[in-house]
């Protein structure tokens, strides 16, 4: 299986899947790292009702998604910190994947087939150019 193919200008043209799929693991493995982060910090309150690092994974998982359902939730400054940041990282990486899934179905038009288009417009030109400027030197 091929993650990518190069085309005649010698660009990485990626599978959607593989971006999307790259995606996805990469808002779990910072999830994944910060679940600890998050656990960690709530540890040292007593009143902090985020015990378990299921329970931070899954607070994490509810900041990525912006859902929040409040049934676990930070009481530490670092708690916030991490699940305000997990915040941000998760809504551009979850905005991409999604992104990335709207335009394969709905099929928005492909960047990469537009750039190679454009690539080929302006080699014809300044082919153009140069034999204009081989004309002028005769």
């Amino acid at each position: 299986m091929h993650l990518h193919h190069v085309d005649e200008y010698g660009v990485k043209n990626y599978k959607t899947r593989y971006l999307a799929l790259m995606g996805v693991a990469v808002v779990y493995l910072i999830i994944a790292v910060g679940a600890a982060l998050l656990q960690h910090f709530e540890g040292q309150n007593p009143d902090s009702n985020i015990g378990t690092y299921g329970q931070a994974f899954w607070v994490l998982i509810m900041a990525s998604s912006t859902i929040g359902f409040g049934d676990f939730y930070p009481t530490t400054f670092g708690g916030y910190v991490i699940v305000t940041i997990m915040f941000y990282i998760g809504v551009g990486m979850m905005g991409y994947i999604g992104a990335l899934i709207a335009s394969k179905i709905m099929g928005f038009s492909d960047t990469n087939v537009k750039n190679r288009e454009l690539r080929r417009q302006n080699a014809k030109i300044l082919e153009e150019i140069r034999a204009i400027r081989e004309d002028i030197k005769k």
